[in-house]
């Protein structure tokens, strides 16, 4: 028997996804960790991310393989003189409870201690103080430049991201308008969130309601969703309106996508832009987390964690996501 026998869980993608992910998708195995090596530490997973854009990546491994995730993890044993017992990390794991690291194979935005949040919650390093975080700071204030008085819209608005994108707009003095699945989350981004208008757009008159909430027309519309709604909301864009493309949530189990409309692009000067935080904004990580941080301390910015407990239970949660069953960001609490 090894020293230090530790037994990690593990989910494995075992079938490729066609149509919306199932459980048949996903295999829950264990294995055998052996002991740290010089310069290795001992991971123990708290809390789990699941993450829509999950599904798009793993279509470019080939089953079995092991699901891509980040979480928050907490050094149990380490010879490594930078990761301490105790450190709370977060680290590009993947849905496993338990993981030895060698820091060595991990770029500084996939693995690092987590600062000191106070009162915060640790798992809001997998939200607000997170991927999603700096997904909303950086995709919204970057790519859509907004400016005090103009009108924002946000799809996806009760999400991980697009509920932070609602609320950065907000401090930056702009009219908010969100679009989610539910009158129970509208109801939430207007009373909670602050936002100016929340439509849902699974109501009949959805077109209607955005053009009565702009009548001018939209300066800067952040896209979580993508397909016809997106397709609607392009259409009500502003000469010289920006776009930031940073999901398509309501394609991603599509056979076929849309084709956006171009002639209005060309029509009204739009600027539409997609992008990868990891790839654009790696070395400016810390700076958003911090950022986000303050505007929390300072009371600006809110959130919410739909928190589901046991790891057994991840791939539920992840299917979930796509049926829009999470207000924020969907935790797992191993």
């Amino acid at each position: 028997m090894l020293r230090n026998a530790i037994k990690a869980r593990k989910f494995m993608y075992i079938k490729e996804f066609k149509g919306l992910p199932t459980a048949a998708n996903f295999e829950l195995v264990e294995e055998t960790l052996p002991d740290l090596k010089e310069g290795e530490f001992l991971a123990r997973a708290e809390f789990l991310s699941v993450d829509p854009y999950m599904r798009a990546y793993m279509l470019n491994l080939k089953p079995p393989a092991l699901m891509i995730g980040g979480q928050i993890a907490n050094i149990i044993e380490s010879k490594h003189p930078k990761f301490s017992i105790g450190d709370r990390i977060f680290a590009q794991c993947g849905w496993r409870t338990h993981k030895i690291v060698d820091p060595s194979q991990y770029p500084d935005h996939q693995l690092y201690v987590l600062p000191n949040f106070g009162t915060i919650p640790y798992s809001f390093g997998l939200s607000v103080l997170g991927m999603p975080g700096n997904t909303a700071r950086f995709g919204f204030l970057e790519i859509c430049d907004p400016k005090e008085g103009e009108i924002v819209v946000v799809t996806g608005a009760g999400g991980a991201v697009g509920s932070i994108v609602g609320q950065i707009a907000k401090i930056k003095g702009c009219k908010v308008i969100g679009f989610a699945g539910s009158d129970e989350k509208c109801k939430w981004l207007e009373d909670y969130l602050g936002f100016d208008k929340a439509i849902n757009y699974k109501a009949e008159n959805a077109e209607e309601l955005l053009r009565q909430a702009a009548p001018e027309g939209i300066d800067c519309f952040f896209d979580n969703v993508g397909g016809t709604l997106g397709h609607m909301i392009n259409e009500q864009m502003r000469l010289f309106g920006r776009i930031s493309i940073c999901g398509a949530i309501s394609t991603y189990n599509d056979e076929e996508v849309m084709i956006p409309a171009f002639k209005t692009f060309h029509r009204r000067n739009l600027k539409m832009e997609g992008f990868n935080v990891h790839v654009r904004w790696s070395n400016r990580w810390m700076e958003g987390i911090e950022g986000n941080l303050k505007w929390l301390q300072e009371g600006k910015m809110k959130y919410h964690e739909t928190l589901t407990e046991g790891f057994e239970n991840m791939p539920k949660a992840f299917i979930d996501l796509f049926s829009g069953a999470n207000t924020g960001k969907a935790i797992i609490k191993v």
